[in-house]
């Protein structure tokens, strides 16, 4: 049986929960498929990321779970988290 989505004819915004996600490989040359609203840490460590302006940051010591940030690559030197999955 289909699930029905009772949701679907409503606009999305930023405050609405992501709709698709995606297992992110970190890479130093390839950008993800898409722009994230926000990655999920399986297990906490530094995270070397590209944001969606093109500016690169490494956030240190985050903890596993949510984190609302848009990134268009995470990259492999200097990123210790793990499990690292990205939701748009």
């Amino acid at each position: 049986m289909t699930a029905v989505d009772s949701f679907k004819t409503h606009a999305a915004g930023m405050e609405s929960p992501v709709s698709h996600a995606f297992a992110v490989s970190p890479s130093d040359a390839n950008d993800l498929v898409k722009v994230t609203r926000a990655l999920h840490l399986g297990g906490a460590g530094n995270l070397r990321v590209i944001m969606a302006d093109g500016t690169t940051v490494t956030f240190t010591a985050m903890a596993a779970g949510w984190h609302p940030v848009r990134v268009r690559r995470v990259l492999a030197t200097g990123t210790t988290a793990t499990a690292i999955v990205g939701c748009c």
